[in-house]
């Protein structure tokens, strides 16, 4: 049954504005797909981000006027669907390639990447290619990674540290302050200084009393006045 002109509209406004946000897509064509198949393909593609129709060329060329995805789907022929994301292409690539593989029934036509238009040699290398989270995932370890090293080596010089430290303390080198070292004289001055104290013995002040000097001439002095007398 031929679409009416109103049909068509509403189907090309549809659409457009599906295919406005989009910025890649992958059109294929099929021959005896069963619907079950067609439904396990819709899923995949659903679960990859992406949306999935089967189109009429002359309406998906004039859907896509003015989108990035343009350029894909004018002048198509023949049989066509169009899986279409903003997201990541390389996950819809992926899990497209993926399912041909075991489904002979589809087949690749072409596809476009940020306004770029690739053909199907094209769309199995960008399917092997790694997606936007496993380049997060390595670019984040890539960061990550020394930052990690730098802390383990510090939390590895705190535990040594703290290992010390209770050493130090099990030791007691943090108790009481060490007493101050007994200053120990060499020879000379032991000599020296012995020097200065019979020094400041045998030289008294002047007019200094002499008691046991003084005593002892006294004694001589009466012994040599009793001898004269005599």
């Amino acid at each position: 049954m031929a679409l009416t002109k109103a049909k068509k509209n509403e189907k090309v406004k549809q659409l457009a504005s599906e295919l406005e946000s989009s910025t890649s897509a992958i059109i294929g064509t099929f021959k005896g797909l069963t619907a079950s198949k067609d439904f396990e393909l819709r899923k995949i593609i659903r679960a990859a981000g992406g949306n999935y129709h089967v189109v009429k060329n002359k309406l998906a060329a004039k859907s896509a006027e003015g989108t990035k995805v343009e350029a894909a789907l004018q002048g198509l022929k023949g049989v066509s669907s169009v899986a279409y994301t903003s997201g990541d292409p390389v996950a819809l690539a992926k899990a497209l390639s993926t399912w041909v593989k075991d489904n002979a029934e589809f087949t690749f036509k072409l596809g476009i990447v940020d306004g770029k238009v690739i053909d199907v040699a094209q769309i199995d290398s960008l399917a092997k290619l790694p997606g936007k989270e496993e380049l997060f995932s390595k670019l984040l370890f890539l960061i990550q990674s020394p930052a990690q090293r730098l802390a383990t080596v510090i939390n590895a010089t705190g535990r040594n540290l703290a290992v010390v430290v209770n050493m130090a303390a099990e030791q007691g080198k943090f108790g009481a302050p060490a007493a101050a070292p007994a200053v120990v004289e060499s020879p000379v001055a032991e000599v020296a200084a012995a020097h200065v104290e019979e020094s400041a013995a045998g030289e008294q002040p002047s007019g200094a009393a002499e008691p046991e000097n003084g005593t002892a001439s006294q004694a001589g002095e009466a012994a040599s006045t009793e001898s004269a007398e005599g």
